[in-house]
């Protein structure tokens, strides 16, 4: 899997606030991700965040993000 921080990633399932985009803030054995709509941090380890990812919304542009 190719994911990169600061990437926008689609979820097959909505968070509890209605949002279905999330943006990596962390890569490593767990992923870390903010909610765009509400703004939640959540971790999620590797394999689930695999088996929950639909697609992939936006690269960010250079994958060397200065400030999440």
């Amino acid at each position: 899997m190719d994911i990169h921080m600061g990437d926008i990633v689609r979820l097959r399932k909505p968070h509890p606030c209605g949002g279905y985009e999330w943006r990596v803030m962390r890569v490593g054995a767990d992923i870390g991700l903010k909610c765009q709509t509400c703004g939640r941090v959540v971790m999620l380890p590797r394999g689930e965040f695999e088996r929950r990812l639909k697609a992939i919304v936006s690269r960010w542009p250079d994958n060397k993000p200065a400030s999440l």
